[in-house]
């Protein structure tokens, strides 16, 4: 039932419009208007107020004429750089790029006219459905801030299906991990560099020391930490008096996330005092773990759908953040649906004419169960 020449068109469509993290006006200005004439109840919260953007979050609701409580649908609106000037290439074996210089978009815009046309399909066909809310978030690249500052009090559904992860239609994510960013800013002494090294507390040489006596990379099957840039000095003949440092913990188990952030918070704390150097330890950014239950409603629901179109499910952990992440941590339990990206993050992102289709029509069928 999906029309696939317009979902593909729409999806072009979409991908034209600029809208990098915090600047999505135009696209929600879009997606308000296309649910609005899709009959839904929409409002935009402050979230882009809070978080110094253009827009908020979209909320709309639809009520539905079968019984059972609402499900909730989202995607995010933003898109990672390089973004401005995107345009989709449709190639002759239905597969969608970029031209190469930018992302295309599919993440997550193969989500959003997903959701898009399914609603279309049961608008046009009559079809009964039970009550569907959607919430399109704004900078969820940017560690979810979107979604971190929406007030889940409006929301009615128990449950939640977000459209935003890689791979082959029929794959959920059930678990993601704790992640958090971490600073460190270590201020020491400056001094001349040859006529009085002795004078100086030199931040960027306490960094290395600290740094060399942290474990990085995969800590276990569920841990991984990494320090990702490091910044100091001055000039070449300076005794380095400060050096910022920025990294990663990311955990399937939260407290394991949180035991390995204290860990490095004291190396840094330790080999800082040692020297003489004051040290500031932030955490600036992050989101918690959660796991649902592999015969919880919102993943057996998605298993027979997957069935019953005869896609092959599949059921994994992701490394990677969603919006799933604030949505269990506030009571909605949530998983996530591949949707057709591929490459994401990249300028070789990629989708197919196919999966556009295939998740617009797995998206159907969950708004139309019972």
């Amino acid at each position: 039932m999906v029309n696939k020449d317009r979902i593909v068109s729409d999806f072009c469509r979409l991908v034209e419009i600029d809208s990098p993290s915090l600047q999505e006006r135009e696209m929600a200005d879009t997606l308000i208007n296309e649910l609005r004439k899709l009959g839904f109840e929409v409002t935009e919260d402050m979230a882009g107020k809070k978080k110094q953007g253009n827009c908020g979050n979209i909320y709309g609701f639809l009520k539905g004429e079968v019984e059972g409580n609402p499900l909730l649908f989202s995607s995010h609106m933003d898109t990672v750089e390089p973004s401005r000037n995107k345009k989709a290439i449709i190639h002759s074996d239905g597969t969608i790029t970029g031209n190469g210089t930018t992302v295309l978009g599919a993440d997550d815009l193969s989500g959003v006219v997903a959701i898009l046309e399914a609603l279309r399909v049961i608008k046009e066909k009559k079809i009964p459905h039970r009550s569907i809310e959607v919430l399109f978030t704004i900078a969820e690249e940017i560690y979810l801030q979107g979604s971190e500052v929406f007030d889940y009090s409006v929301i009615k559904a128990k449950e939640a299906y977000v459209l935003d992860l890689d791979g082959t239609i029929g794959t959920a994510a059930r678990k993601a991990p704790s992640h958090y960013a971490f600073e460190v800013q270590i201020i020491g002494k400056a001094s001349h560099a040859g006529f009085a090294p002795e004078q100086g507390i030199n931040a960027i040489s306490i960094a290395a020391e600290a740094i060399a006596k942290i474990k990085q990379g995969r800590i276990d099957e569920e841990t991984t930490v990494n320090i990702g840039t490091i910044k100091g000095g001055k000039a070449t003949n300076i005794v380095s008096e400060e050096c910022h440092i920025m990294g990663e913990v990311r955990s399937l188990k939260h407290d394991k996330c949180m035991m390995e952030l204290e860990k490095i918070r004291q190396v840094f704390t330790e080999t800082a005092v040692n020297h003489g150097a004051e040290l500031q330890f932030s955490l600036p950014r992050g989101y918690q773990a959660y796991e649902v239950d592999a015969i919880h409603p919102v993943v057996e629901r998605f298993t027979d759908a997957c069935k019953s179109l005869q896609y092959p499910v599949k059921l994994i952990e992701t490394f990677g953040g969603s919006d799933s992440n604030h949505f269990n941590r506030n009571g909605i339990t949530s998983i996530v649906m591949a949707c057709g990206m591929h490459k994401s993050h990249s300028t070789e992102e990629y989708t197919h004419m196919d999966d556009l289709v295939k998740c617009s029509s797995l998206v159907l069928k969950l708004m139309t169960s019972k």
